[in-house]
């Protein structure tokens, strides 16, 4: 927390995007299942952007949708931080 205490360091902020988003991936498809993955977070002038790139095996889940998931769980996860 910065030292007023009144919301997060962006550092922070990034790094819970990034957790949070890891997080799914992670969830929905084994380590060895996963070839390949990238997790790119900004947060400038308020602005909060997440990226996520996925490469793995095909099977009873979706790259993309899970890739999609993993962004919108980065951005749940700094609201509920920055509440």
């Amino acid at each position: 927390m910065s030292p007023e205490g009144d919301r997060p360091e962006d550092g922070e902020i990034v790094q819970t995007a990034a957790r949070a988003a890891e997080e799914v991936i992670f969830a929905r498809y084994s380590r060895s299942a996963v070839r390949d993955f990238d997790v790119t977070v900004s947060f400038e002038d308020e602005r909060l952007e997440v990226d996520v790139y996925l490469d793995a095996e095909d099977g009873q889940r979706d790259p993309e949708q899970v890739a999609d998931d993993a962004v919108l769980a980065a951005r749940n996860a700094v609201d509920e931080l920055l509440a």
